[in-house]
This record gives structure tokens, sequence and C-alpha cells, in this order.
């Protein structure tokens, strides 16, 4: 089993409580490895045929498929098994981290020698698309602050998420970065960003990728989720990344126009209403420097899957507070790109599996001419 790699900002974890994660983890990924496939096999042999006798056709729509898998018995036990590992997920975390709040807020407060940077903003506020919901059911969400000076969402993020996705992000937990540089070099080989953007960054794993990859270059990441930042900016600091860290939206920056020539977003969009995604995708062009090009990557879209499939993405819509993942896979990321300024010729969208075979997400590419 892959461990996570320790860092600067990293909570201390006892050998109990390492115990207690490691089954939720191991719960994780027997739910979400072994008994998510049964799924196809019950919509295939029980589920469509039923549907099929009832309507004289097979399920048309997501919602046709979704609404006549959750009558199926097995479908309701995969569901709330996977909801409950959910859950135990960040309980899990969040009793290691309550007995030491006060500590490793202090630890995330003394930064040490750096050349980045941390720059908050307490006028910026979460918007309402992200405060209505905790997200993926991590409590309190990204943006809750219950103290001066706290990281502790940002250390529920890193510990949390690396157990939801079962180690397979890398030690790291930035496999996602190295997919995009490989999809960059693939691309654009010999490509040297002098100024890049990390657009919602979090707790800037992915960032770190991008700063070890481009030691030349300066890099920024943005979030509205100060804990995060306070958190990513200790983290990367202890790892040797000079990285530009500020609380800002990314529908709206305070960085001005052709700022950059490498921005970037790693599974943001589907956590963006649709007017805040066309929002950040305009932002984008903004930002971008003649010659420049953007990266924004997130989940499968739904013009080439078949109801099932779509169905069972959708899942998280309805029962893992992901509001905006079947809305995302109906999007025409290309067009929206369109719409905001970037020509046809120059906005396409594209799978990460032509770079990366494991890497089920897409990639809307979108460039600037020089």
């Amino acid at each position: 089993m892959t461990r996570q790699a320790p860092h600067g900002a990293f909570p201390e974890i006892s050998h109990d409580e390492m115990a207690r994660q490691d089954f939720v983890l191991r719960l994780r990924e027997y739910v979400a490895g072994d008994i998510v496939g049964g799924n196809d096999t019950v919509y295939k042999h029980a589920v469509e045929p039923a549907f099929e006798r009832a309507e004289g056709r097979k399920p048309a729509t997501r919602k046709e498929a979704r609404q006549a898998m959750e009558r199926h018995p097995y479908h309701q036990a995969w569901g709330s098994l996977n909801r409950a590992t959910q859950e135990m997920i960040w309980d899990s975390v969040q009793g290691s981290l309550d007995r030491q709040d006060d500590a490793l807020n202090q630890r995330v407060k003394n930064v040490g020698k750096s050349n980045g940077s941390l720059r908050l903003n307490p006028a910026v506020k979460a918007p309402r698309y992200l405060t209505a919901v905790d997200i993926h059911c991590m409590p309190g969400n990204y943006h809750t602050e219950s103290t001066e000076d706290d990281a502790y969402q940002g250390a529920l993020l890193d510990r949390g998420a690396f157990i939801y996705a079962r180690g397979q992000r890398g030690p790291n937990h930035d496999s996602f970065g190295h997919d995009l540089l490989a999809y960059l070099e693939k691309t654009r080989p010999g490509f040297k960003p002098k100024c890049i953007l990390d657009m919602g960054s979090g707790a800037g794993q992915v960032t770190c990728a991008f700063a070890e990859a481009f030691p030349d270059a300066e890099v920024h990441a943005i979030d509205v989720a100060a804990p995060l930042l306070r958190y990513g900016h200790k983290r990367a600091a202890s790892l040797g990344y000079d990285v530009h860290f500020s609380q800002q939206n990314a529908e709206a920056t305070d960085f001005e126009d052709e700022s950059f020539d490498l921005i970037f977003s790693c599974i943001m969009m589907h956590e963006t209403s649709s007017k805040a995604l066309r929002n950040y995708v305009k932002e984008t062009r903004r930002l971008l420097a003649p010659g420049g090009m953007a990266l924004h990557m997130d989940f499968p879209h739904n013009h080439d899957k078949t109801p099932y499939v779509q169905a069972m993405v959708d899942w998280s819509t309805h029962n893992n507070a992901e509001p905006f993942i079947g809305t995302l896979g109906d999007t025409d990321l290309a067009e929206v790109a369109v719409q905001s300024g970037f020509s046809h010729n120059t906005a396409v969208v594209i799978p990460m599996s032509t770079v990366t075979p494991n890497n089920r997400m897409y990639v809307l590419d979108a460039r600037k001419p020089a």
C-alpha cells in the first residue's frame, strides 16, 4: 500500500489512528474497487432487461438508468456502503486532527525559509455553490475557519483525499499533475513557461508538481479557502518549492491582463456552478499571455458514454454532495471556451487516456495565439 509522504505541515498520526485510517482506506478500496463492479452485472442482466420489458425499450437517459438502478437491492447496498465509507474517511482523520489542532496551526504558521508567499484577503468569500453543501461530505467543506490562522481544513483535505483515492495518486497525491505534465510534453514539447497559475489549487499538491517540473518559473496558486492556502504554503515551503499562494476567486482575479504563459486547474470544474465555470474560463482567456495555453482537467464527458455509465458517475451528484458532476458532463467545454474568446482552432477537449491510459479525465486545452 502506498504511504503518504510526510512534509512540514503533515499532521502527526499515532499507531492506533493510522490503523483506523488504514482500515477505512482498505474498506474504501473494497467498496470502490471490488463491489462496484457488480453494478455492471446487475444492470446488464437484471435492471436493463426489466426496464425493456416494462417500457419496450432500453433506458435512454442517465436519469432513467439511475432511477431503475436505485430500485435494485445490490445497487442500494453498494450505494449505502459507498456513502458510509465516504463519511468514515473524514471521521477517521478528524479524530487525529482534533487532539493536535492548536499545535498543527502553530506549526503551519511558522513557515520557515521560503521565497514563496501567502497573501490572504478576508474580503474574498467562498461562493454559495461551495458553502451550500459540504462537497464530498467533507465536514466544514474547504473554507470553514474556527480560530485565527486556522489550517484544520487543509490538513483534513490533504489526509482525507489521500485515503479517498486509496493512495492511487502517489505518495505526494500529485499524479494528476504529472499526467498534465505528460500531456504538455506530448502536445507541446520543449514549452518552458515563465509564469504559471494553478486555479483552485487546494493544498497545492499538483501546484508543487509543476513547480518541480519548471524550477525557473514563477508559480502562483489561488483558492477561495484560506485554510487550504495556509496549509499549502507551509507544505510547499517545507518541500523546497517557492509558490505564491493567494486567496482569490478564479472567476475574477486581481492579476493583470496576459500575466501567465500556462494556466491549469485540476478537478475544479465539477465543483463550480455552470455560471462560475464560464466566468473562470473567460478569466483564463484574459490572463493568458500571447502564445500561452490553458489546461483544465476534470471528469468524463457524457457525449460518448452510455446512459448507465453516466448514471454511475451521476451517483455522486445525488448522493455524495457533488452537485455539478452531471451538468459538467453535459457541457460542451470547447464551446464554453469559444464563447469566452478562444477560437474553434485553439480550444479542444481531449481524453487524458491518450497520454496516460489509467486517467479517465478529459482536458480542455485552450491556447492564445502568439
